[in-house]
């Protein structure tokens, strides 16, 4: 096969398709792969990675796309991609179509083979490819959160896990799945004060077993959460659909019943976002404020 990895140009996405160790599977086992020329510096890799272990420099996208069959990405094809794509190709990528229509149409309008890193099943049902995006999330969710608490950036100006004679910051975790899972041992390990939500009453005893007690688990109603949203300093939304949109699972009206400068960290932005003020952000503007409340939707 015609493997093509071309250079991701979606803002601030220094991530290659292929590591130079997988180019290295794949021309062993007999596949030619065209790395477009500094693909993989964003990560690392110079183009004397890739050459090193079978494959071909190529100048451009254009001769990229020409020249594959399987095309290899991190993120999202963006319009100009699109274009490039025909009925010959296969592309696999994370695609997140839920929020995004406009690609949806591209994709179908080109005739090309695609598949969703995010929505690849193995055989428990699991989502083997999303779960270790899943993980980074989580966990960084919790790094910015206690960056969006400081006071210099328009937060309650408080610290996760308080300090002696300071109680620690309220932090509800909407969705127990792999992010939420992550989120919650990095403000453990934070000594905040963590409460899970969840509509699965298996998975909340797991993970009150889990954590042996160091966080607090609660079944998700409307009422629950919104009465949980009133005292919280942060709230991480967690909440996954596989290939749907996210349920907005905050309203517009409960932030004025929030306290002021609280924080919203908006894990499901990729599917749309599960809150409803949410909007993608990026890290050159990670925040912005409505009604008094940040929200990170990165």
């Amino acid at each position: 096969m015609r493997i093509g990895v071309p250079t991701e140009i979606k803002k601030q996405e220094s991530r290659v398709g292929l590591t130079p160790e997988s180019v290295s599977e794949l021309t062993r086992a007999g596949h030619e792969v065209n790395v477009q020329s500094g693909a993989g510096l964003g990560s690392g890799f110079p183009n004397e990675a890739y050459t090193l272990v079978g494959a071909k420099i190529l100048p451009d996208a254009d001769i990229v796309f020409a020249a594959s069959e399987l095309i290899v990405k991190v993120k999202e094809p963006q319009p100009e991609e699109t274009a490039r794509l025909t009925p010959a190709h296969t592309l696999f990528t994370y695609l997140h179509l839920a929020p995004d229509p406009v690609q949806a149409a591209g994709l179908m309008k080109s005739g090309c083979l695609a598949i969703a890193y995010e929505t690849v099943t193995d055989d428990d049902g699991g989502l083997p490819l999303l779960r270790p995006m899943s993980q980074v999330a989580g966990r960084m969710s919790m790094q910015v959160a206690a960056w969006a608490l400081m006071r210099t950036t328009r937060g309650r100006g408080i610290l996760l896990g308080g300090v002696p004679g300071v109680a620690p910051s309220k932090v509800i975790i909407i969705g127990g799945g792999v992010s939420g899972t992550h989120a919650a041992e990095i403000a453990v390990g934070m000594r905040a004060d963590v409460t899970i939500f969840d509509r699965d009453n298996n998975r909340l005893a797991e993970l009150d077993e889990q954590f042996r007690g160091s966080v607090k688990t609660m079944y998700s109603t409307a009422h629950s959460l919104a009465e949980a949203v009133k005292e919280a300093d942060l709230v991480i939304g967690a909440v996954l659909i596989p290939g749907a949109s996210a349920p907005k699972l905050v309203s517009r009206a409960q932030l004025s019943t929030m306290k002021p400068g609280a924080v919203l960290v908006d894990i499901a932005i990729d599917q749309g976002g599960c809150f409803e003020t949410s909007h993608a952000t990026t890290h050159e503007d990670p925040i912005y404020d409505v009604d008094g409340i940040l929200h990170y939707c990165v």
